[in-house]
């Protein structure tokens, strides 16, 4: 059997492109999601990174169709949700069990007016998950003693919580259809360092718990290679690599890729002293006119006349190993 037909999420030529102003032929669009393909297996985590503006983000939200696609074809266990070519729509409502979104910022996506019960509580009632009050009780109370909260928590409103414990319940909201499938888009980024790991070790806890599948969107590679069995990085709407995570911070066969990972920390003084890191020359170009050919070509070092005029192909360079660069043979 072909990876595609092992997988639980298959991702097919994703689009999604913004209205920028303009009519007619002189119409401009933003170009967040560009041509993106992946697929994940069930109980796997699949990391995306990449600067802001990357289309990180866009990609979580189309999938779950909070945005609705431009284009391209998105499969989950073997049911089309969207195929745009086709004009394939499924009803969303029934998948919404099965698919949940932890957001970035949880100041901004914990309604202040409600209680942590009934925000947990919420998704509950619009899927009918609970026979009577108890069970709706019951049921909310588990999902934030998962999280490290208690009962006492669930009739407190969100400003008497820290960063941390909001996010808490953000994961006990997702968590409480009990789902299948959750797009954690930048869960903690927003945090501090110290709670950070604390968060991620959740993660991974209740993954193994309740055999949730994860695509985990971050733009810091050094906390995302933790918990992810394979990596994607995206740069300017598209993905330009893609491995196992062992095998993407050692190997990594794509110019932009190698300057994150010498981005990444090194506690160890000696080794951090002996490190090269790779500072990328100039600006991210804007996804309304982004550069011709090969999108990272205007900040890398290995850029020449082919890399301006011929986009390079997203091919399999080793076994499970995916890059987009005419270079490969100078990176490796």
């Amino acid at each position: 059997m072909s990876e595609k037909q092992n997988s639980f999420i298959q991702v097919e030529h994703l689009q999604q492109y913004f209205p920028a102003g303009g009519f007619g032929k002189n119409k401009k669009y933003i170009q967040a999601v560009d041509d993106v393909s992946f697929t994940i297996g069930r109980g796997e985590t699949l990391g995306l990174v990449g600067e802001s503006g990357c289309g990180k983000t866009t990609t979580g939200r189309t999938l779950l169709r909070l945005y609705e696609p431009t284009g391209g074809r998105f499969v989950y266990d073997n049911e089309v949700i969207f195929d745009v070519e086709k004009k394939q729509f499924v009803d969303m409502l029934p998948y919404r069990k099965r698919m949940q979104i932890v957001f970035q910022d949880p100041y901004a996506s914990l309604d202040p007016r409600m209680t942590v019960g009934d925000i947990v509580g919420e998704a509950i009632d619009v899927h009918k998950m609970a026979a009577n009050k108890q069970e709706r009780y019951d049921i909310i109370i588990e999902m934030l003693r998962r999280v490290g909260l208690n009962s006492e928590h669930a009739n407190r409103y969100p400003h008497e919580f820290s960063g941390g414990q909001r996010q808490r319940v953000g994961i006990a909201r997702a968590l409480a259809v009990r789902p299948e499938f959750i797009v954690c888009d930048e869960p903690i980024s927003a945090l501090d360092v110290s709670i950070q790991a604390q968060v991620i070790n959740m993660f991974e806890d209740l993954q193994e718990e309740m055999g949730l599948t994860y695509l985990f969107i971050a733009h810091d590679l050094s906390a995302v290679k933790h918990i992810s069995n394979r990596i994607g990085v995206m740069y300017l709407g598209r993905m330009v690599e893609l491995a196992d995570s062992y095998e993407l911070i050692t190997r990594p066969l794509h110019p932009y890729t190698k300057s994150l990972i010498s981005a990444i920390p090194i506690a160890d003084p000696k080794i951090a002293k002996e490190s090269k890191r790779i500072a990328l020359q100039g600006d991210v170009p804007s996804p309304l006119n982004p550069p011709s050919g090969c999108r990272f070509r205007t900040r890398c070092p290995y850029a020449d006349e082919r890399c301006a005029h011929e986009a390079p192909v997203w091919r399999e360079v080793d076994r499970g190993h995916f890059s987009a660069c005419h270079h490969i043979d100078r990176l490796e």
